[in-house]
């Protein structure tokens, strides 16, 4: 599934949520973050707002875009555990943030690896060979 939010200087901050009693596990992950139509030559700032390994709320910049030097920033997929809450801590936007939302039902994820394979099963390959010139 494809996620996608604006930040403006009218709505600074997303919220994305999934369903707590949902039995699946969920992956945000940002693709990209950058200035949309209308944005000034001014700094800024996205933060990603989590919660870390103790369950603290921690804010984290991903993000300080210019439209004059920086105006798009690749975050490569960059895995998120929802709830996440986007903000535009500076600047006056608007800033597009772009990812994707992966679910993975848990019954799905337990699959079991054939160890029984041997050696001699496996398939083996023929030497490589010099090219002809």
């Amino acid at each position: 599934l494809l996620l996608g939010c604006e930040l403006t200087a009218t709505t600074k901050s997303y919220t994305f949520q999934v369903d707590e009693e949902d039995d699946s596990d969920h992956i945000l992950a940002l693709s990209v973050v950058c200035l949309t139509d209308g944005a000034k030559d001014e700094c800024n700032v996205v933060e990603v707002i989590g919660r870390n390994h103790e369950n603290q709320e921690i804010a984290v910049p991903v993000a300080n875009l210019k439209l004059s030097c920086q105006p798009l920033l690749s975050l490569d997929n960059f895995k998120l555990q929802p709830p996440v809450t986007f903000r535009l801590a500076a600047g006056s936007g608007p800033v597009h943030v772009a990812g994707w939302h992966k679910i993975v039902h848990r019954e799905d994820a337990s699959f079991e690896e054939d160890d029984d394979l041997s050696e001699e099963d496996e398939e083996e390959l023929p030497p490589i060979m010099p090219a002809k010139k």
